[in-house]
């Protein structure tokens, strides 16, 4: 389970006294457990499911990467490769990463499966991408993609 794996993963990393690995992988439990007491907050008595965690972790990614390009123009070049350390770190719990032909022929089949015809079935179409291939895709990319064919 990824959860564990991301437990095991900080006591490993404290023992090496690997900084930068530490304090990325607490930052990932601290909104993991924050995730946790807001689907408690909503009823739900199991923690979030293995999906959410890698949405939590492409979203993670996916702020870092903003982070960086107004670190970059702003010319901080110490913070942003700072952020490129977290980025790092976040990726080795995320699934092989979809390619953009990849991401496409999985766009083509969803939109022929759900029978989507325009714009107005984005939304859809995005919501079963981003259950089928959570954490293996940019949603980014994936909805430009979806986009390009829904018109």
């Amino acid at each position: 389970m990824l959860r564990d794996e991301l437990s095991g993963s900080l006591k490993e990393a404290m023992k090496a006294k690997d900084e930068q690995r530490v304090s990325t992988l607490r930052l990932i439990l601290a909104a993991l457990k924050d995730r946790d007491i807001a689907a408690r907050g909503k009823g739900q008595s199991e923690p979030v499911s293995e999906s959410e965690i890698l949405e939590m972790l492409t979203k993670m990614i996916r702020q870092r990467r903003d982070s960086i390009k107004m670190y970059e123009e702003g010319g901080r070049v110490d913070l942003a490769e700072r952020e490129q350390g977290e980025i790092d770190v976040i990726e080795t719990f995320l699934p092989k990463q979809l390619t953009e032909d990849e991401i496409r022929a999985a766009a083509t089949a969803v939109v022929a499966e759900l029978g989507a015809a325009g714009l107005k079935d984005m939304g859809r179409t995005m919501s079963e991408m981003k259950q089928r291939y959570a954490g293996q895709m940019d949603p980014g990319k994936a909805s430009t993609v979806v986009k390009a064919l829904l018109t």
